[in-house]
């Protein structure tokens, strides 16, 4: 079994390689395509199930809902430049740029969320919930990946 934070920095440690991958890459390349599909997709899967399984339990208390929200409001900026770089010519001039935010950002909430959110997050999810959570989050993320394209086109009709 693996905790919820384990499953989570096992994420967070895939994500920081395929941005390596895709900051050492150039142009439209296969590899940096394939590297932007994993990542897109896996990011989007992630966001989702610990909205879900992780933040939702937070925000019970008065001092995660502000940790909460935080974190959730990152999510939603990310992937708002994801979702924009999705769409945007990988040789494109731009493109480069706004992966370059897109992953500044995005390393900076995966340490925040491991540094500052896990060592408040152990006070509200007991020991013993740990891997009851980690289950339940990568239950979650199985299904949020399925759901992705379907989430992006309703998202488009809005």
């Amino acid at each position: 079994m693996t905790s919820i934070y384990d499953a989570i920095k096992a994420d967070h440690n895939e994500h920081r390689k395929l941005l390596d991958t895709i900051a050492e890459t150039t142009g439209d390349s296969k590899e940096r395509k394939d590297a932007w599909q994993a990542f897109f997709n896996d990011v989007k899967s992630h966001a989702a199930a610990e909205e879900e399984t992780f933040y939702s339990k937070l925000m019970h208390e008065t001092w995660g809902q502000d940790a909460a929200r935080h974190s959730v409001s990152e999510h939603k900026e990310l992937d708002d430049l994801m979702e924009e770089l999705h769409s945007t010519d990988m040789s494109s001039p731009g493109w480069l740029a706004k992966f370059k935010t897109l992953k500044h950002d995005y390393e900076h909430h995966m340490e925040e969320e491991e540094q500052d959110v896990f060592k408040r997050a152990k006070e509200v999810i007991g020991q013993e919930h740990n891997n009851a959570f980690g289950t339940r989050f990568l239950e979650r993320k199985k299904e949020e990946m399925s759901l992705i394209e379907k989430k992006r086109q309703d998202s488009l009709e809005d």
